[in-house]
């Protein structure tokens, strides 16, 4: 069977991009376990978007100044004037945004916006509710348990996609007529991280081994407020919104330190946040905390009932409790590099939208909830371009055997692998500890592996040479020698 499309990845990007295609669409939508393990889900503040016309200049300049320089002004231009008109078509279509006794929509503040304009869904369940909502939508064939683990491309033309099925225990080829990347970021490369536990970078690591080319990859950002002592590989995020509404951020003796570092104080951009935790507590050695005074308890438990029902299972009751936070790795603003419409340099019929594409629309900062706008305007523009363009497809037959995936030893190198990352090349980097990072990961490389373990291994070395070779610091990327 040759489809129409196939899109990897099963979060707003991919679903957006499944929507945009006809019904009758021959299109598969690969999940590398659930449609829900993916970012979109797990995303609370909500989404970005102008308030009206006057305000999309506003929008362009705020997420242009959180950008540091590396933004493309023509992505973000696109960004915030398309985003109008597709959050107004989600309304449309059913999608409900959180709204007041009166029916007018709530806009809420995060760091570096000047003035409202966070819409949000079920609270602070804004992916979750927007993810439901795509999923109920969506027409097309998904395929659950399947991990891509190799792009079909010959003569620079992609004919579809390699997958291994769990449930299977096996490799198939499966041919499209173009295909869609929205596989997600990188977060599982980093022992503390905010990403579903499927995200680790394997597709960009494809993308390295195929000669496609990944930039602004050292472009990494941290939440600043995150709880990192529960267990499992995601840590719990306490999103920005909360900030935006009231929530300080103190010392254990009680003192609001950020002012120190910067005159926004809590309402500083993430980097800046996060930068000055991780300042502050090298410091002194004092742990940090989240407080959430300014809340009345019914206010806190209706405004954002994920967050208080995920700590009182905890432990804490909020919002009378102090919660210890921590920066944690949250978003890649670099990734493989793409045209305005999600097409990939270099190779026909293929595209990428999402976190894993890079258009420059977030530069070296992404502005807080500006993903999911993202993910809803480029994935429709890649669609529109296929459907544009005079695709050509001629049926190639590829061998369909799999290396090696897995192979014994590799969970042990993957953990030590994530410590690297977090240890070396998060919030403050060094030279010294890239280029020891950097002769590690060339030692495991030597070694006896998997394919998959290598795919990460690969990528995480591309981020410690893009690291490396921007030597000054800039946006999310903070460099001391």
């Amino acid at each position: 069977m040759i489809y129409d499309a196939i899109i990897i990845g099963s979060g707003v990007a991919g679903l957006n991009a499944a929507a945009n295609f006809p019904n009758d669409a021959n299109v598969l939508i690969i999940c590398k376990e659930n449609s829900w393990d993916c970012n979109t889900f797990y995303a609370q503040g909500g989404v970005a978007v102008a308030v009206d016309e006057a305000d999309i200049a506003s929008h362009i300049q705020d997420t242009l100044s959180a950008g540091a320089g590396l933004c493309d002004e023509e992505a973000v231009e696109i960004m915030c004037r398309d985003g109008r008109e597709e959050i107004a078509n989600l309304i449309k279509r059913g999608m409900e945004f959180d709204r007041d006794e009166k029916g007018n929509l709530l806009y809420t503040k995060e760091a570096a916006h000047s003035r409202n304009r966070i819409l949000h869904a079920g609270g602070d369940a804004t992916g979750r509710e927007l993810h439901h909502f795509l999923m109920r939508e969506n027409p097309h064939q998904l395929l659950y348990h399947s991990t891509v683990t190799d792009l079909l491309i010959e003569d620079g033309i992609c004919h579809g996609v390699r997958v291994y099925n769990e449930v299977e225990n096996r490799c198939k080829n499966f041919y499209a007529k173009s295909v869609i990347i929205a596989s997600g970021g990188i977060g599982s490369l980093y022992e503390y991280h905010t990403n579903s536990r499927t995200i680790a970078g394997e597709i960009q690591g494809i993308c390295i081994e195929k000669g496609i080319e990944l930039r602004d990859m050292e472009m990494t950002q941290f939440h600043p407020t995150v709880f990192i002592h529960n267990k499992g590989a995601r840590k719990q995020l306490l999103t920005e919104a909360l900030r935006g509404e009231g929530a300080y951020i103190i010392d254990e003796n009680g003192k609001r330190f950020l002012f120190d570092y910067d005159e926004r104080g809590e309402l500083s951009p993430r980097s800046v946040v996060s930068k000055a935790i991780f300042d502050y507590k090298s410091k002194t050695g004092l742990e940090v905390f989240l407080n959430f005074d300014n809340f009345e308890k019914d206010f806190f438990r209706e405004r954002f009932p994920t967050i208080y029902f995920n700590l009182k299972d905890m432990g804490f009751d909020l919002p009378r409790d102090d919660v210890p936070i921590s920066p944690a790795f949250h978003y890649c603003m670099g990734g493989i590099t793409t045209d305005l419409n999600g097409k990939i340099k270099g190779c026909e019929n293929l595209y990428a939208v999402g976190e894993v594409a890079s258009t420059r629309v977030h530069g070296a900062n992404r502005l807080a909830s500006n993903s999911l706008l993202e993910g809803l305007v480029f994935s429709k523009r890649a669609v529109e371009d296929i459907q544009k363009r005079d695709i050509y497809f001629k049926f190639k037959k590829f061998n369909d055997e799999c290396e090696v995936l897995f192979k014994e030893g590799d969970r042990e190198i993957k953990n030590e692998l994530r410590a690297i990352m977090w240890e070396s090349v998060s919030i403050v980097r060094s030279r010294k500890k890239l280029e020891e990072s950097l002769s590690r990961i060339d030692t495991f490389l030597e070694g006896d592996i998997g394919k998959m373990l290598r795919l990460r291994l690969r990528l995480s070395r591309n981020i410690i040479e893009s690291a490396i070779s921007r030597e000054e610091s800039l946006g999310a990327h903070t460099i001391t020698d």
